[in-house]
């Protein structure tokens, strides 16, 4: 694949505020989503927090099986950064990333108090591409009352913080990706999951690659639910989906527009059961 070179302004000009905040952060939670833990981190995020406490929140697990969050969360854990997954749509959740946040920075607390420092609210950044669910997180952990704190210093306003209680604010960020996609994987993965918009790819390489990894990995998930026979000829397959769920034009030609979009919608809204698209080296 061609290497893709695009970087909006709006990107650009976040990348350089929380270069600006990071200072005043206590630990970032990098949200990933779980299906992609791996091609849905961003790579530019080291950079920007320097050695400040990460970590990893691997997201929409609802959708991933048990034994692939935690051989991911093994990973993570072994890179030294904490790790959770959870579903931000579900309060339970809730109590368990506030107490992975507490024990993250308890370290840090006591330092504070040594110097007299007490009551200190704890500083969270959230960051992610986008569609990872950073907002469904923020309305989560601030029980939807969304009260801004105010300007830091060396913060611009376009930056917010979100005052959850007397213990923790959080900072909100727009969502970010890198400048350019080395990798043909992961920029296919990230377009299955609708982190990058449906004009940056072509539609029809997107939706190949994604039959393909499903029909490698999860095949009886993906004939199941079209009721299908897929073959090892993707636009073979194609066209089954298209006679099944009748995305037919005059003539009963397919019309794969149609079937392009039935899929990608059936993928990004749980059509295929609970699955993971990166694999983690069994020996980490």
């Amino acid at each position: 694949m061609k290497q893709i070179q695009w970087y909006p302004g709006h990107m650009a000009k976040t990348k350089r505020i929380l270069r600006e905040t990071i200072k005043q952060i206590d630990v970032v939670l990098e949200l990933v989503d779980a299906r992609v833990p791996f091609s849905s981190m961003n790579p530019i995020v080291p950079d920007i927090i320097d050695n400040t406490l990460r970590v990893i929140v691997m997201n929409k697990a609802d959708l991933v099986s048990k034994s692939d969050l935690d051989k991911w969360k093994k990973y993570f854990n072994k890179q030294g950064m904490g790790c959770i997954y959870l579903d931000a749509r579900h309060h339970k959740s809730k109590q368990m990333l506030l107490s992975l946040i507490e024990d993250t920075v308890s370290e840090l607390k006591d330092k504070a108090l040594d110097r007299g420092i007490v009551d200190r609210p704890i500083r969270v950044m959230i960051v992610g591409i986008p569609n990872v669910g950073k907002s469904t997180l923020i309305n989560l952990l601030s029980g939807k009352k969304k009260l801004v704190v105010g300007d830091k210093p060396g913060v611009t306003k376009q930056t917010q913080f979100i005052r959850v209680s007397k213990q923790l604010e959080i900072m909100d960020t727009p969502g970010i990706l890198w400048p350019k996609f080395e990798d043909a994987d992961i920029a296919h993965k990230l377009a299955l999951i609708g982190a990058i918009k449906d004009s940056i790819l072509p539609l029809d390489n997107v939706v190949i690659y994604g039959l393909d990894l499903l029909k490698n990995n999860y095949r009886e998930s993906l004939e199941n639910h079209y009721k299908i026979e897929v073959s090892e000829d993707p636009v073979e397959t194609l066209d089954n989906i298209g006679v099944a769920r009748g995305c037919l034009m005059k003539g009963r030609q397919i019309d794969y527009d149609r079937v392009y979009r039935l899929f990608l919608h059936d993928f990004r809204h749980e059509g295929f059961g609970k699955i993971c698209l990166d694999e983690v080296q069994e020996d980490v």
